[in-house]
Protein backbone atom coordinates (compact mmCIF):
# COMPACT_ATOMS: atom_id res chain seq x y z
CA UNK A 1 0.00 0.00 0.00
CA UNK A 2 0.87 3.56 -0.36
CA UNK A 3 0.23 5.29 2.50
CA UNK A 4 -29.59 18.26 -11.58
CA UNK A 5 -30.46 15.84 -13.08
CA UNK A 6 -33.33 14.96 -16.28
CA UNK A 7 -36.25 12.83 -15.07
CA UNK A 8 -36.78 10.01 -17.60
CA UNK A 9 -38.15 6.76 -16.85
CA UNK A 10 -35.71 3.91 -17.21
CA UNK A 11 -37.79 2.15 -19.06
CA UNK A 12 -37.60 4.91 -22.40
CA UNK A 13 -35.42 4.20 -25.42
CA UNK A 14 -32.34 6.19 -24.52
CA UNK A 15 -31.30 9.04 -26.07
CA UNK A 16 -28.06 10.00 -28.17
CA UNK A 17 -25.60 12.21 -26.72
CA UNK A 18 -25.95 14.22 -29.21
CA UNK A 19 -29.98 14.66 -29.02
CA UNK A 20 -30.01 14.23 -25.43
CA UNK A 21 -31.79 16.79 -22.94
CA UNK A 22 -30.25 16.05 -19.48
CA UNK A 23 -29.00 19.22 -17.65
CA UNK A 24 -25.94 20.28 -16.84
CA UNK A 25 -24.81 22.67 -13.67
CA UNK A 26 -24.11 25.86 -14.90
CA UNK A 27 -21.18 27.58 -14.45
CA UNK A 28 -20.90 29.25 -10.98
CA UNK A 29 -21.06 32.80 -10.20
CA UNK A 30 -18.07 34.74 -9.14
CA UNK A 31 -17.23 34.32 -5.88
CA UNK A 32 -18.36 36.27 -3.50
CA UNK A 33 -15.73 38.37 -1.46
CA UNK A 34 -14.43 36.83 1.72
CA UNK A 35 -15.88 33.59 0.69
CA UNK A 36 -13.37 30.65 1.60
CA UNK A 37 -12.04 28.51 -0.69
CA UNK A 38 -11.83 24.47 -0.62
CA UNK A 39 -8.57 23.50 -1.56
CA UNK A 40 -7.43 20.15 -2.37
CA UNK A 41 -4.14 17.36 -1.97
CA UNK A 42 -2.50 15.08 0.45
CA UNK A 43 -3.73 12.07 -2.05
CA UNK A 44 -3.26 8.28 -0.23
CA UNK A 45 -4.40 5.04 -2.17
CA UNK A 46 -4.90 1.28 -0.84
CA UNK A 47 -5.15 -1.24 -2.94
CA UNK A 48 -5.80 -5.37 -1.83
CA UNK A 49 -2.29 -7.77 -2.04
CA UNK A 50 -4.38 -10.00 -4.31
CA UNK A 51 -3.73 -9.41 -8.05
CA UNK A 52 -6.03 -11.22 -10.74
CA UNK A 53 -4.55 -11.31 -13.86
CA UNK A 54 -6.12 -10.78 -17.33
CA UNK A 55 -4.97 -13.93 -18.45
CA UNK A 56 -6.74 -15.76 -15.71
CA UNK A 57 -9.81 -14.06 -16.49
CA UNK A 58 -9.42 -14.83 -20.42
CA UNK A 59 -9.18 -18.44 -19.74
CA UNK A 60 -12.19 -18.51 -17.81
CA UNK A 61 -14.19 -16.50 -20.57
CA UNK A 62 -12.15 -18.78 -23.49
CA UNK A 63 -10.43 -16.23 -25.27
CA UNK A 64 -7.05 -15.05 -25.19
CA UNK A 65 -5.42 -12.39 -22.90
CA UNK A 66 -4.09 -10.44 -25.57
CA UNK A 67 -7.56 -10.06 -27.04
CA UNK A 68 -8.90 -9.02 -23.91
CA UNK A 69 -5.97 -6.90 -23.14
CA UNK A 70 -6.76 -5.09 -26.56
CA UNK A 71 -10.28 -4.30 -25.59
CA UNK A 72 -9.90 -2.46 -22.33
CA UNK A 73 -5.93 -1.95 -21.53
CA UNK A 74 -6.40 -3.67 -18.43
CA UNK A 75 -3.20 -6.68 -17.44
CA UNK A 76 -3.94 -7.29 -13.49
CA UNK A 77 -6.30 -5.64 -11.17
CA UNK A 78 -6.39 -5.87 -7.29
CA UNK A 79 -9.46 -7.72 -5.60
CA UNK A 80 -10.16 -8.17 -2.21
CA UNK A 81 -9.58 -11.35 -0.19
CA UNK A 82 -11.51 -13.41 1.77
CA UNK A 83 -13.11 -11.86 4.79
CA UNK A 84 -11.40 -8.62 3.97
CA UNK A 85 -13.34 -5.72 3.92
CA UNK A 86 -13.53 -1.99 1.81
CA UNK A 87 -13.49 -0.23 5.40
CA UNK A 88 -10.18 -1.59 5.88
CA UNK A 89 -8.79 -0.70 2.30
CA UNK A 90 -10.57 3.02 3.18
CA UNK A 91 -9.01 3.62 6.59
CA UNK A 92 -5.19 2.86 5.16
CA UNK A 93 -6.10 5.40 2.25
CA UNK A 94 -7.76 7.58 4.56
CA UNK A 95 -4.62 7.60 7.50
CA UNK A 96 -2.33 7.78 4.84
CA UNK A 97 -4.17 11.37 3.16
CA UNK A 98 -4.40 12.55 6.86
CA UNK A 99 -0.65 12.08 7.75
CA UNK A 100 0.50 14.01 3.93
CA UNK A 101 -1.81 16.47 5.26
CA UNK A 102 -0.39 16.74 8.89
CA UNK A 103 -3.81 16.68 10.21
CA UNK A 104 -5.02 14.55 12.94
CA UNK A 105 -8.55 12.90 12.66
CA UNK A 106 -9.77 15.44 15.33
CA UNK A 107 -9.28 17.63 12.87
CA UNK A 108 -11.98 16.54 10.71
CA UNK A 109 -15.41 17.82 10.00
CA UNK A 110 -16.93 15.75 7.82
CA UNK A 111 -16.34 12.37 6.29
CA UNK A 112 -17.24 11.28 2.80
CA UNK A 113 -17.18 7.65 1.08
CA UNK A 114 -18.12 8.05 -2.55
CA UNK A 115 -19.04 3.56 -3.11
CA UNK A 116 -21.69 1.46 -4.50
CA UNK A 117 -20.31 -1.42 -2.84
CA UNK A 118 -19.81 -0.79 1.11
CA UNK A 119 -19.66 -3.81 3.36
CA UNK A 120 -22.97 -3.56 4.24
CA UNK A 121 -25.97 -1.79 3.37
CA UNK A 122 -27.02 -0.51 6.88
CA UNK A 123 -24.78 1.76 8.06
CA UNK A 124 -23.11 3.26 5.74
CA UNK A 125 -18.97 2.99 5.31
CA UNK A 126 -18.51 6.32 6.59
CA UNK A 127 -19.61 6.50 10.00
CA UNK A 128 -17.64 2.98 10.40
CA UNK A 129 -14.50 4.91 8.99
CA UNK A 130 -14.63 7.78 10.78
CA UNK A 131 -15.19 5.31 14.27
CA UNK A 132 -11.58 3.66 13.24
CA UNK A 133 -10.06 6.88 12.57
CA UNK A 134 -11.12 8.70 15.83
CA UNK A 135 -12.79 11.64 13.86
CA UNK A 136 -15.41 11.58 16.65
CA UNK A 137 -16.38 15.29 16.18
CA UNK A 138 -17.23 14.91 12.18
CA UNK A 139 -20.41 14.15 10.74
CA UNK A 140 -20.14 11.26 7.96
CA UNK A 141 -22.31 9.59 4.82
CA UNK A 142 -21.69 7.92 1.61
CA UNK A 143 -22.05 9.18 -1.96
CA UNK A 144 -23.67 7.05 -4.45
CA UNK A 145 -23.51 8.29 -7.66
CA UNK A 146 -21.04 5.14 -8.90
CA UNK A 147 -17.96 6.25 -11.25
CA UNK A 148 -18.96 10.21 -11.13
CA UNK A 149 -19.43 9.61 -7.38
CA UNK A 150 -15.63 11.42 -6.37
CA UNK A 151 -17.37 14.45 -8.44
CA UNK A 152 -20.47 14.13 -6.57
CA UNK A 153 -18.62 14.05 -3.42
CA UNK A 154 -16.47 16.64 -4.48
CA UNK A 155 -18.99 19.08 -4.99
CA UNK A 156 -20.88 18.32 -1.30
CA UNK A 157 -17.07 18.54 0.20
CA UNK A 158 -15.84 22.13 -1.78
CA UNK A 159 -20.08 23.45 -1.13
CA UNK A 160 -19.83 23.14 2.96
CA UNK A 161 -15.88 24.49 3.11
CA UNK A 162 -17.05 27.36 0.85
CA UNK A 163 -19.65 28.46 3.06
CA UNK A 164 -18.01 28.29 6.31
CA UNK A 165 -19.68 24.83 7.51
CA UNK A 166 -16.71 22.66 7.40
CA UNK A 167 -12.80 23.80 8.23
CA UNK A 168 -11.54 20.25 7.01
CA UNK A 169 -13.13 17.34 4.94
CA UNK A 170 -11.77 13.69 4.23
CA UNK A 171 -13.47 12.51 0.80
CA UNK A 172 -12.67 8.77 -0.15
CA UNK A 173 -13.56 7.28 -3.09
CA UNK A 174 -14.14 3.06 -2.99
CA UNK A 175 -15.69 0.06 -4.60
CA UNK A 176 -15.03 -3.02 -4.85
CA UNK A 177 -17.08 -4.03 -8.27
CA UNK A 178 -15.33 -6.65 -9.39
CA UNK A 179 -15.75 -8.82 -5.97
CA UNK A 180 -18.73 -7.73 -5.33
CA UNK A 181 -21.44 -7.27 -8.20
CA UNK A 182 -19.01 -8.69 -11.57
CA UNK A 183 -20.54 -11.87 -13.22
CA UNK A 184 -17.18 -13.76 -13.43
CA UNK A 185 -18.56 -15.32 -16.94
CA UNK A 186 -20.12 -12.18 -18.53
CA UNK A 187 -17.60 -11.07 -21.39
CA UNK A 188 -18.79 -7.28 -21.06
CA UNK A 189 -17.69 -6.88 -17.55
CA UNK A 190 -15.46 -9.58 -16.29
CA UNK A 191 -12.11 -8.10 -17.40
CA UNK A 192 -13.25 -4.57 -16.72
CA UNK A 193 -12.98 -3.64 -12.78
CA UNK A 194 -10.99 -4.49 -9.51
CA UNK A 195 -10.82 -3.43 -5.92
CA UNK A 196 -9.88 -0.27 -4.06
CA UNK A 197 -9.84 2.96 -2.28
CA UNK A 198 -7.98 6.41 -2.01
CA UNK A 199 -8.66 9.65 0.02
CA UNK A 200 -7.95 12.89 -0.60
CA UNK A 201 -8.25 16.17 1.79
CA UNK A 202 -9.65 19.29 1.72
CA UNK A 203 -9.38 22.17 3.50
CA UNK A 204 -10.58 25.85 3.94
CA UNK A 205 -7.88 28.88 2.71
CA UNK A 206 -8.37 32.05 2.28
CA UNK A 207 -9.35 33.58 -1.43
CA UNK A 208 -5.69 34.02 -4.05
CA UNK A 209 -5.35 37.59 -3.85
CA UNK A 210 -4.83 37.65 -7.77
CA UNK A 211 -7.96 36.43 -8.10
CA UNK A 212 -6.53 33.31 -10.25
CA UNK A 213 -7.74 29.75 -10.30
CA UNK A 214 -7.31 28.79 -6.43
CA UNK A 215 -8.35 25.38 -5.36
CA UNK A 216 -11.37 23.35 -6.51
CA UNK A 217 -12.98 25.49 -9.27
CA UNK A 218 -16.97 24.83 -10.16
CA UNK A 219 -17.80 21.31 -10.24
CA UNK A 220 -20.35 20.57 -13.25
CA UNK A 221 -22.81 17.90 -12.93
CA UNK A 222 -25.10 16.05 -15.23
CA UNK A 223 -27.78 13.24 -15.71
CA UNK A 224 -29.97 11.25 -18.25
CA UNK A 225 -31.67 8.60 -16.74
CA UNK A 226 -32.77 7.58 -20.28
CA UNK A 227 -29.19 5.74 -19.81
CA UNK A 228 -29.70 3.65 -17.22
CA UNK A 229 -30.60 0.75 -18.98
CA UNK A 230 -26.86 0.22 -20.03
CA UNK A 231 -25.06 0.11 -17.04
CA UNK A 232 -27.38 -1.53 -14.22
CA UNK A 233 -27.16 -4.36 -11.56
CA UNK A 234 -30.17 -5.04 -9.44
CA UNK A 235 -30.17 -6.13 -5.52
CA UNK A 236 -29.65 -10.13 -6.15
CA UNK A 237 -28.63 -9.49 -9.87
CA UNK A 238 -25.01 -8.68 -11.48
CA UNK A 239 -23.83 -5.75 -13.38
CA UNK A 240 -25.17 -5.63 -16.77
CA UNK A 241 -23.51 -3.11 -19.11
CA UNK A 242 -23.76 -2.52 -22.91
CA UNK A 243 -20.15 -1.78 -23.73
CA UNK A 244 -20.74 -0.26 -27.43
CA UNK A 245 -23.38 2.32 -26.04
CA UNK A 246 -21.75 2.90 -23.02
CA UNK A 247 -18.03 3.33 -24.60
CA UNK A 248 -19.85 5.87 -27.69
CA UNK A 249 -21.65 7.99 -24.78
CA UNK A 250 -18.36 8.11 -22.24
CA UNK A 251 -16.47 9.65 -25.15
CA UNK A 252 -18.76 12.24 -25.73
CA UNK A 253 -19.42 13.26 -22.46
CA UNK A 254 -16.07 13.23 -21.12
CA UNK A 255 -15.16 15.32 -24.41
CA UNK A 256 -17.74 18.21 -23.76
CA UNK A 257 -17.46 17.84 -19.62
CA UNK A 258 -13.67 18.74 -19.94
CA UNK A 259 -14.12 22.10 -22.28
CA UNK A 260 -17.20 22.68 -20.22
CA UNK A 261 -15.29 22.55 -16.62
CA UNK A 262 -12.45 24.10 -18.10
CA UNK A 263 -14.72 27.13 -19.26
CA UNK A 264 -16.72 27.35 -15.88
CA UNK A 265 -12.93 27.35 -14.38
CA UNK A 266 -11.88 30.58 -16.88
CA UNK A 267 -8.62 28.52 -18.08
CA UNK A 268 -8.25 26.83 -21.47
CA UNK A 269 -7.07 23.08 -22.18
CA UNK A 270 -3.78 24.24 -22.75
CA UNK A 271 -3.64 25.88 -19.17
CA UNK A 272 -4.01 22.43 -17.57
CA UNK A 273 -0.78 20.61 -16.40
CA UNK A 274 -2.78 16.84 -15.84
CA UNK A 275 -5.75 15.33 -16.90
CA UNK A 276 -7.10 12.95 -14.40
CA UNK A 277 -10.12 11.21 -15.93
CA UNK A 278 -12.50 8.00 -14.67
CA UNK A 279 -10.35 5.33 -15.96
CA UNK A 280 -13.06 3.15 -17.46
CA UNK A 281 -11.38 1.63 -20.30
CA UNK A 282 -7.85 2.55 -21.65
CA UNK A 283 -9.12 3.20 -24.99
CA UNK A 284 -12.31 5.54 -23.72
CA UNK A 285 -9.05 7.65 -21.78
CA UNK A 286 -7.17 7.40 -25.40
CA UNK A 287 -10.06 8.45 -27.49
CA UNK A 288 -11.07 11.73 -25.35
CA UNK A 289 -7.46 12.33 -24.90
CA UNK A 290 -6.89 12.85 -28.91
CA UNK A 291 -10.53 14.39 -29.39
CA UNK A 292 -9.53 17.33 -27.38
CA UNK A 293 -5.84 17.36 -28.52
CA UNK A 294 -4.24 17.09 -25.28
CA UNK A 295 -0.51 15.34 -25.38
CA UNK A 296 -0.62 11.68 -23.86
CA UNK A 297 1.86 12.77 -21.46
CA UNK A 298 -0.38 15.34 -20.13
CA UNK A 299 -3.52 12.50 -19.74
CA UNK A 300 -2.97 10.17 -16.52
CA UNK A 301 -3.73 6.64 -17.90
CA UNK A 302 -3.10 3.90 -14.45
CA UNK A 303 -5.74 1.68 -15.75
CA UNK A 304 -3.72 -0.95 -16.90
CA UNK A 305 -2.32 -2.62 -13.48
CA UNK A 306 -5.89 -1.11 -11.42
CA UNK A 307 -8.88 -1.84 -13.68
CA UNK A 308 -12.08 0.00 -13.31
CA UNK A 309 -12.56 1.20 -10.06
CA UNK A 310 -15.64 3.10 -10.13
CA UNK A 311 -15.85 5.47 -7.17
CA UNK A 312 -12.09 5.08 -6.72
CA UNK A 313 -10.73 5.78 -10.20
CA UNK A 314 -10.44 9.35 -9.63
CA UNK A 315 -8.98 9.22 -6.62
CA UNK A 316 -6.62 6.36 -6.52
CA UNK A 317 -5.26 8.05 -10.06
CA UNK A 318 -4.51 11.29 -8.27
CA UNK A 319 -2.62 9.45 -5.65
CA UNK A 320 -0.48 7.63 -8.03
CA UNK A 321 0.27 10.54 -10.41
CA UNK A 322 1.54 12.19 -6.88
CA UNK A 323 3.59 9.14 -5.67
CA UNK A 324 4.97 9.76 -9.49
CA UNK A 325 6.10 13.29 -9.34
CA UNK A 326 3.38 14.33 -11.79
CA UNK A 327 1.41 16.27 -9.18
CA UNK A 328 3.65 19.16 -7.54
CA UNK A 329 1.85 21.75 -5.58
CA UNK A 330 0.16 24.49 -7.82
CA UNK A 331 -0.37 22.13 -10.69
CA UNK A 332 -3.86 22.61 -12.44
CA UNK A 333 -5.28 19.37 -12.76
CA UNK A 334 -8.91 18.55 -14.74
CA UNK A 335 -10.91 15.88 -13.46
CA UNK A 336 -13.79 14.24 -15.54
CA UNK A 337 -15.91 11.51 -14.87
CA UNK A 338 -18.60 9.52 -16.62
CA UNK A 339 -20.58 6.37 -15.45
CA UNK A 340 -24.23 4.60 -14.46
CA UNK A 341 -27.18 6.58 -14.26
CA UNK A 342 -25.83 8.07 -16.86
CA UNK A 343 -24.07 10.68 -14.74
CA UNK A 344 -21.30 12.52 -15.72
CA UNK A 345 -19.18 15.20 -13.63
CA UNK A 346 -15.85 17.71 -14.21
CA UNK A 347 -13.73 20.04 -12.41
CA UNK A 348 -10.97 21.82 -13.04
CA UNK A 349 -8.96 22.02 -9.17
CA UNK A 350 -5.56 23.76 -8.33
CA UNK A 351 -3.61 21.10 -6.52
CA UNK A 352 -2.16 21.79 -2.91
CA UNK A 353 -3.03 22.05 0.63
CA UNK A 354 -2.67 26.08 2.56
CA UNK A 355 0.16 25.58 5.02
CA UNK A 356 -2.33 27.65 7.85
CA UNK A 357 -5.58 28.09 8.71
CA UNK A 358 -7.52 31.17 6.69
CA UNK A 359 -7.66 34.37 7.93
CA UNK A 360 -11.78 35.00 7.14
CA UNK A 361 -14.30 34.59 9.93
CA UNK A 362 -16.56 31.58 9.17
CA UNK A 363 -19.50 32.36 7.35
CA UNK A 364 -23.01 32.90 9.25
CA UNK A 365 -25.77 30.99 8.00
CA UNK A 366 -28.26 32.19 6.14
Amino acid sequence: MRPTSASTPCGRPPMSPETATATVAPAAPARPAGLRVATIGAACHALPATVLGTDEIAARLGVEGDWLVSRTGIRSRRVLAEGELLTDLCEAAARGSLARAGLAAADVDLVLVCTITPDQRCPALAPLLADRLGASGAFAMDVGAACTGYLAGLTVAAAQIETGRARTVLLVGADAIRTRLVDPDDRATAGLFGDGAAATVLRAADPDPGGGPAGVGPVLLGADGAGAPHIHAGVDTPLHMDGHETFRTAITRLSDMALQACAAAGVTLQDIDLVVMHQANQRITAAVGRRLGIADDRVVDCIEHVGNLSGGSIPVALSLAADEGRLPDGALVLLAAFGAGFTWGGSVVRWGLPTADPTTALQEPA
